[in-house]
């Protein structure tokens, strides 16, 4: 009996020991989340020229979980979607993938002014510059060059 105690009281003292030593793995990146947009960057083809606020009464906001992407957009003021109507809001749904340094999201459905768009234009391809609580996704034209940006807070 005082073997099999001794046993377990050492076999304590080492799970202690090691719970209290062992590492803590590194912080991880990821997009998974809901994000906020917050501002926008103009940029001169490769550096930062500008930075635009969110105007007044607009507000997007982007979720990403599991390879799946939605996001929804309102605004202060009426504007005109593909029909003629007047709508305050967008929404968008589909999938992403991380690449390297890019971002690549293919939206499969969304409002009619979103999917009067995807009948020429699906595959959305960003540059991602992305933080523990922030990111942001950049255009870049056909000569490689940065256009400008969308820039996210981490909101959950």
């Amino acid at each position: 009996m005082k073997k099999l105690l001794g046993a377990v009281f050492l076999m304590a003292i080492f799970i202690t020991m090691v719970a209290f030593t062992s590492s803590k793995p590194e912080p991880y990146h990821t997009i998974e989340g809901t994000w906020e947009l917050q501002s926008f960057y103009q940029f001169d083809g490769e550096h930062i020229t500008d930075t635009l606020p969110t105007s007044e009464g607009y507000r997007q906001v982007k979720m990403y979980y599991n390879g799946k992407v939605m996001w929804s957009r309102t605004t202060k003021k009426y504007v005109k979607d593909a029909d003629g109507n007047n709508v305050k809001g967008r929404f968008g749904y589909g999938t992403y993938k991380l690449m390297d340094t890019f971002l690549i999201e293919n939206i499969e459905y969304g409002d009619i002014g979103m999917m009067t768009n995807l009948d020429t234009l699906r595959t959305f391809k960003f540059e991602l510059w992305l933080e523990d609580d922030k990111y942001s996704q950049i255009t870049i034209d056909e000569e490689g060059n940065r256009t400008f940006s969308e820039n996210y807070i981490r909101i959950d």
